[in-house]
């Protein structure tokens, strides 16, 4: 079922407690000459340098970063909205200004060769340093240009960067001289907008170049096209009339307009024709327009209407038989046959026109017919022509947008057209005092730090020297015996005395040490369970000599689950709740390197229940520790249930018989919960008697 270990006799040393500031303190005043003298040192040798120290002065330019293209002089697809500058473009404006072909001018304009601040090879180099050259101690002078020699110097000195967010660039240039760093930063701000603005013209005349051999050959290309464009109309017949439209087709539309008036007019005359014959048969024929405006019949119902005045005179004397009545009868009868004849005269003349206007009609429809055979047979010919007409559009708008950059990038070639994007709003003066070396703040930051590496020095030999017994305090060796509401089973164990205590034998220790030791886990730290049966203090003694000899060999923490007295301060519980730091509650048992960390005690808490929180706080153990052992003092069934399966092996503190029911349960429990490896230890009276 397991294996037994014997336990042997092993000592406890007491703890350790933190050094106060009362003690701090103390050993300051007794040791003041270890404050004072580098204190003093580091004044006397601060004040030095800053005297004897070469002075450096910055000098600082500050450009902006816009665009200075005004409306009047940005071309046309540019003046809907200003370019846009981001963060990446100033960092490579920056970039821009860092360049060595700009660093190079600046050079030659500020004559740094010759400088001996600069130029390392103006001054004849010294034996001493000629000889640790030929060592490789020392660096070579540099060959080739004198430009280049100088340019780790000015780099050096220079400094290029981008003002927080805006678009503000600032050059600052360090030198031992106060006019030239201001100098030479003006310098610099100068040639980059001087190279900016050249740029641009470069820019331009490349353009011009391009475009205007560009234009010659597609102004050939556009007279070709026009050429072939109206070869084809004059071929084809397409030669082009009024109303930008074909001659065959302005004929047809000729037509079809005189069509359109024929057919009006001979449906007018069919109308007007038929309209008199309604009257004439109705007898009104003077309500026919055309009957009523002829003079001829206008006298003759002028004589009709005198005569039937004579006959209606005549009438009142005379008989119907009367001869006279019968003259003026037939007189007026030949009247009304004379109007009649020029209605019907009327009505053959609108009858005849209708006719002409119908003959005209169908001329009309059959030359439209022929017409439209013409205008349908030419659509092919036209299709092409629009074909070869767009052609020699596009080829002229081509021209036509040539011509326009052209001429911009002519007008854009000339001095001053094209300003750099960007303009000086700040210019470098002469510094009046130093960079370098700050006098006040380099003192006094020496000697504070000489004043606390001192005093740190002192805390360190104090902490190293004292005697590790010298401040005990309470700890596991004297903390009370746990009273527990039952007794145990077997005789209760004794309290522990300030004696020797029992603990693992060096030989059984060790067993227990390589049996642990096999488990690999991947990606964290070995795992330990502790618990026991009967009285408390055997799992801690067993725990207590486990972590102690795994902290020989790498980094060990001992984490205790449970307390059998009251809790002394934040532990494991507070972690777990998130009431304390890791700081708080790990603390380092004095004569080893072992770390501990206490139960602790938050009320209504069970760590049972705290599945998530364990985890998190074993997982981050093992990214530290190479061993943590967890300590159970009473064996709680739900908490080796909880930890058994997430530890790499778990080990029962026991003195009762391996048949005992209590240890085989408890084991067992062990295994059903996933524990890998089960070990039960025996203190060595327990195993000898056993073996008896």
């Amino acid at each position: 079922m397991s294996q037994s270990l014997r336990t042997g006799p092993g000592p406890m040393p007491p703890a350790d407690t933190p050094v106060t500031l009362a003690q701090i303190l103390s050993a300051v005043r007794r040791r003041w000459l270890w404050v004072a003298v580098p204190t003093v040192l580091g004044l006397m040798g601060s004040a030095a340098f800053v005297t004897v120290a070469k002075p450096r002065y910055t000098a600082e330019s500050k450009l902006i970063l816009e665009a200075r293209d005004g409306f009047y002089t940005r071309p046309d697809k540019e003046r809907a909205s200003d370019p846009l500058i981001d963060d990446q473009a100033v960092a490579s404006q920056v970039q821009v200004i860092m360049s060595r072909d700009l660093a190079r001018e600046a050079i030659q304009r500020l004559g740094l060769v010759g400088n001996p601040d600069f130029d390392p090879a103006s001054a004849e180099p010294g034996l001493g340093r000629r000889v640790l050259a030929m060592l490789g101690v020392a660096k070579a002078l540099p060959e080739g240009r004198p430009e280049d020699r100088v340019l780790e110097k000015y780099y050096d000195n220079l400094s290029v960067y981008a003002v927080g967010k805006s678009r503000i660039v600032s050059v600052e240039f360090r030198s031992g001289e106060a006019e030239l760093s201001a100098r030479a930063a003006n310098i610099v701000a100068e040639l980059y907008l001087d190279r900016q603005e050249a740029a641009k013209k470069d820019t331009a005349r490349s353009a011009s170049a391009w475009l205007g051999t560009s234009i010659e050959s597609l102004r050939a290309r556009v007279a070709e096209a026009e050429a072939k464009v109206e070869v084809y109309r004059s071929r084809s017949g397409l030669l082009m009339g009024s109303a930008n439209s074909t001659v065959p087709a302005q004929h047809l539309s000729d037509l079809n307009s005189q069509l359109a008036a024929a057919r009006t007019s001979q449906a007018d005359a069919q109308a007007k024709a038929a309209l008199i014959r309604d009257l004439i048969r109705g007898g009104r024929l003077f309500e026919i327009p055309d009957v009523a405006n002829n003079e001829l019949i206008r006298r003759l119902i002028e004589q009709r209407v005198s005569l039937r005045a004579q006959l209606a005179l005549e009438s009142r004397t005379l008989m119907p038989a009367h001869p006279r009545i019968k003259e003026l009868n037939a007189q007026l009868g030949d009247l009304e046959g004379q109007i009649r004849g020029a209605a019907e005269r009327t009505v053959r003349t609108l009858e005849n026109d209708a006719r002409i206007a119908g003959a005209r009609l169908e001329s009309l429809q059959a030359a439209v017919d022929v017409q439209k055979k013409v205008v349908a047979g030419a659509n092919e010919s036209e299709v092409q022509l629009r074909a070869l007409e767009r052609e020699a559009r596009a080829q002229r708008e081509q021209l036509e947008s040539y011509l326009v950059r052209y001429r911009e990038a002519v007008a854009r070639d000339a001095e001053h057209a094209a300003p750099a994007d960007a303009r000086i709003v700040s210019r470098a003066i002469a510094p009046q005092t130093p960079s370098f070396p700050k006098k006040v703040p380099t003192i006094v930051l020496t000697v504070l730090a000489m004043l606390l590496l001192s005093i740190g020095a002192i805390v360190a030999r104090e902490l190293l020297t004292m005697p590790p017994g010298a401040r005990p305090r309470t700890d596991d060796a004297s903390a009370e015996p746990e009273t527990e509401s039952a007794p145990d089973p077997l005789p209760p164990s004794p309290p522990p005395s300030p004696g020797p205590k029992p603990g693992m034998a060096g030989g059984a220790l060790s067993a227990l040490v390589d049996r642990l030791g096999r488990a690999q886990p991947q990606g964290r730290g070995r795992r330990v369970l502790v618990t026991g049966l009967e009285s408390p203090w055997r799992a801690r003694r067993l725990a207590m000599d486990l972590g102690r000899a795994v902290a020989t060999g790498g980094q060990a923490i001992l984490v205790r689950l449970d307390e059998p007295g009251p809790a002394k301060g934040p532990g494991f519980a507070e972690l777990v709740c998130g009431d304390a730091t890791f700081l708080d509650v790990i603390a380092r048992e004095p004569r080893s390197t072992l770390h501990l960390v206490e139960a602790g005690s938050v009320e209504g808490l069970s760590l049972a229940e705290e599945e998530d929180g364990i985890e998190i706080a074993l997982a981050a153990f093992d990214q530290t520790y190479d061993w943590v052992v967890v300590l159970c003092h009473k064996p709680d069934a739900s908490l080796v249930e909880l930890l058994a399966g997430r530890v790499d092996g778990v080990v029962i503190a026991s003195g009762e018989e391996p048949t005992s029911e209590r240890l085989v349960d408890l084991y067992e429990l062990a295994k059903g919960a996933g524990a890998r490896d089960v070990i039960v230890a025996r203190e060595p009276a327990q195993a000898q008697a056993a073996a008896a």
